[in-house]
């Protein structure tokens, strides 16, 4: 089960480190280094709740056939975060950095959707919630900071690494779990 926990949780961090990152090349204040790292962890932490009770009600409308879907979930998750960036990504990055307010919040759910997707799998899979909201808020806090401090020594080849093995890591898993379903 540790393993699941954390080939859930640490493709999550890579890609919340590829965006800090590409924040911190932008260059930031302390203060604007806290605000967005705390922005970060709260829609980080809040999506997957979402995604939770979705994946619960989902579960119970699709039966049994809930972990097939939890798997198809993670691995298209994976494929989505594998496909190359928009140039728009990085307007929206510079925005995030600057904004407070209600655009901060259309702006954070956006850099969230991949925990949604997360938390539907959770729900699905009936995994411990709060355990992995913990590590998500942990984590995401950590790499957060890091990423933006980085963000100014690292280059676009990295960062744009670091979300493509986020995605070869959820594609993995699902993988994993699927050929677990095989074996039982």
């Amino acid at each position: 089960m540790w393993l699941t926990l954390i080939g859930l949780v640490v493709p999550l961090g890579l890609d919340t480190f590829a965006i800090a990152a590409a924040l911190g090349m932008a260059g930031m204040s302390e203060r604007d280094r806290t605000r967005v790292s705390l922005i970060f962890t709260a829609f980080e932490v809040g999506m997957p709740l979402i995604g939770v009770f979705a994946g619960n009600l989902a579960g119970r409308a699709v039966g049994n056939t809930a972990d097939y879907l939890a798997i198809a979930i993670l691995i298209g998750l994976g494929i989505f975060m594998l496909r190359p960036q928009a140039d728009d990504e990085e307007k929206r990055l510079g925005l995030l950095a600057r904004t407070r307010g209600l655009a901060v919040l259309g702006l954070g759910v956006s850099i969230s959707i991949d925990e949604l997707a997360i938390g539907f799998t959770i729900g699905l899979l009936h995994f411990p919630v709060l355990l992995i909201l913990v590590l998500i808020g942990i984590q995401t806090f950590v790499v957060t900071q890091v990423g933006i401090r980085l963000g100014a020594r690292i280059g676009e080849r990295l960062r744009e690494g670091a979300e493509r093995i986020a995605g070869a890591v959820l594609i993995a898993l699902g993988l994993v779990l699927l050929g677990g379903r095989f074996v039982h």
